[in-house]
């Protein structure tokens, strides 16, 4: 199970379709909305059964849930009011009122139950609702840490990732190095050198 213990991304922290990158679960459930800054975002949260695959990829279960369409319409209320927070922390305003209005109706609902596995991993038991609930509690908590002056939003024109800022000196700038970190210094090198007398 994920949880409120950050971790450091990689680049290749994609898995079954889904991009996880933040560092923290919360912060991740947003990439679920792909290009959101752009003219089309990607909806990656379409069908029920995306949500239930997100579940798994997240590791906040071990096998596929059955999934209702209601349950998908509150995990788009969830991940657009953690967007909207983190937006807000980030920018340093007072988060909307419809967002945590949201966020915490959702985790006022009834939480997964938390078992150790004999592998000695950590897993959430119950339905696609609790595990919803659950996740905003670990919102809640990240927002509500000290760590909620951490969350950074990927500096790319073409990404709008969240990310849990983990570096000593506090100023990674994008999701990661080898991903939009690489190709803005490859595009500012283009630019010095074309921008250099000849």
């Amino acid at each position: 199970m994920a949880s409120s213990e950050p971790t450091q991304a990689k680049a290749s922290d994609t898995r079954d379709g889904f991009r996880f990158r933040g560092g923290h679960v919360a912060l991740d459930f947003p990439a679920t909305l792909a290009a959101r800054r752009q003219a089309t975002p990607r909806e990656l949260l379409a069908l029920p059964s995306d949500l239930s695959r997100w579940l798994v990829a997240a590791g906040l279960t071990a096998s596929a849930l059955l999934v209702t369409q209601d349950d998908l319409e509150t995990a788009k209320q969830l991940r657009e009011a953690i967007y909207a927070v983190a937006v807000a922390r980030i920018e340093g305003t007072a988060p909307p009122v419809g967002a945590l209005d949201a966020l915490n109706r959702i985790a006022a609902g009834e939480a997964a139950i938390l078992k150790l596995d004999r592998d000695g991993q950590m897993r959430l038991l119950g339905s696609a609702r609790a595990l919803l609930t659950s996740l905003a509690h670990e919102a809640i908590r990240l927002f509500g840490a000290e760590q909620a002056d951490r969350i950074r939003q990927c500096e790319s024109e073409t990404c709008a990732l969240l990310f849990l800022d983990l570096s000593r000196s506090g100023d990674r700038r994008w999701c990661s190095m080898s991903g939009c970190g690489n190709r803005a210094k490859v595009a500012e090198f283009r630019r010095r050198k074309r921008a250099a007398p000849t």
